[in-house]
């Protein structure tokens, strides 16, 4: 998220437009697979769900993709698990709340998408970027995760990740999927028209514009990430996908959001 969003408040009408609460608090996906909800932000008249996902690895240390707002309660809830080790900023976008949890959780180490130290902003806000991600994951996961960077133009980029043990995609911007029942207005209408609403959603626009400039790139990339077959995908702005045969919905979904083409092109095709 962008440096001058604000944070939705959650009292009277505007309790559950945009989120999922119980905002602030560990549920269980999988096992030692969790979703922390936070409070929605606001920007350009849409209240935009954040989402982290809180994994425990093999070494009991607690990896966190995307970290939303810090709060002391929320950190012993996950320190009851195990020790936060990890923080992971998947893209240039997914970093507001670094800081605080950098400042809280001293012993955990910042993996960051390819470029996010040299955005101005980053630098201005004091956080510590300790290591840049790439397309093979760090020894720290190995055993853990493989992961994949889907690289675009643009300087734009995302580390998509598969959880192995729970063959768990999670992803960050690659896949939007609204539901209608959480927007309204024109921002309901905008989402629509960009093809990011519920149940066929697809990366946004600006992304997918991204991609287009390095299309060969990001095509390998789609291929990797079929080939995973995953059977469930965690991203912000959704609900928990949990789907069986194994993949099938994720694979529409990342057709939709790399290709923009029908998703049994892309599946039943060879790499080159």
């Amino acid at each position: 998220m962008y440096a001058g969003h604000r944070q939705e408040r959650t009292d009277g009408r505007n309790r559950c437009q945009g989120g999922y609460p119980p905002f602030d608090v560990l549920k269980p996906v999988a096992d030692d697979t969790w979703i922390v909800d936070g409070r929605p932000l606001r920007t350009l008249g849409l209240t935009i769900p954040i989402r982290m996902t809180v994994v425990r690895l093999a070494s009991d240390a607690m990896w966190l993709h995307s970290p939303t707002a810090y709060t002391d309660e929320l950190r012993s809830q996950i320190e009851a698990l195990g020790p936060i080790r990890f923080l992971v900023a998947p893209n240039i976008a997914h970093w507001m709340f670094l800081k605080d949890r950098q400042k809280a959780c001293r012993d955990a180490k910042i993996f960051a998408a390819p470029g996010l130290r040299l955005r101005p902003s980053v630098a201005q806000s004091g956080v510590a970027i300790d290591e840049d991600l790439g397309d093979a994951a760090p020894p720290d996961w190995r055993e853990d995760f493989d992961q994949c960077l889907v690289r675009g133009g643009l300087g734009i980029s995302e580390i998509a990740f598969l959880h192995r043990a729970t063959r768990t995609l999670i992803l960050a911007d690659l896949i939007q999927n609204f539901e209608r029942e959480k927007t309204s207005g024109a921002g309901r209408a905008a989402l629509t028209v960009s093809g990011s609403m519920a149940p066929d959603g697809k990366a946004p626009i600006h992304l997918r514009f991204a991609m287009r400039l390095n299309r060969d790139a990001a095509q390998q990339a789609a291929y990797r990430l079929i080939e995973w077959a995953p059977e469930r995908m965690i991203c912000p702005r959704a609900l928990v996908q949990q789907q069986r045969p194994r993949g099938a919905r994720t694979v529409v979904a990342l057709a939709n959001a790399l290709f923009e083409r029908p998703a049994s092109t892309i599946s039943q095709a060879r790499r080159p």
